[in-house]
């Protein structure tokens, strides 16, 4: 009777899965990397200037803490040079 060795075969099928890993990485990567969405170009970063010609006009309130803190700064500056 014949004795049939698997050696060759569990090779064959381990080099066919390192390929099936390296080109299934290579996909992934060439997908990810020409992907031509870019999430970065469309995020909003803060009010621009029509929001701000709009709300130009500030509460009495905030008018006084803005004159308080020009004041501040204005009396500090001088002491850094």
């Amino acid at each position: 009777m014949a004795t049939i060795t698997s050696d060759s075969l569990s090779s064959a099928a381990e080099s066919g899965k390192r390929e099936s890993a390296t080109r299934g990485f290579w996909r992934q990567f060439f997908l990810r990397t020409f992907d031509p969405y870019r999430p970065e170009l469309h995020y909003m970063r803060g009010p621009g200037p029509a929001w701000r010609a709009k709300h130009k006009a500030l509460s009495p309130a905030v008018q006084s803490m803005v004159v308080e803190i020009r004041a501040a700064k204005a009396v500090r500056s001088p002491a850094h040079f």
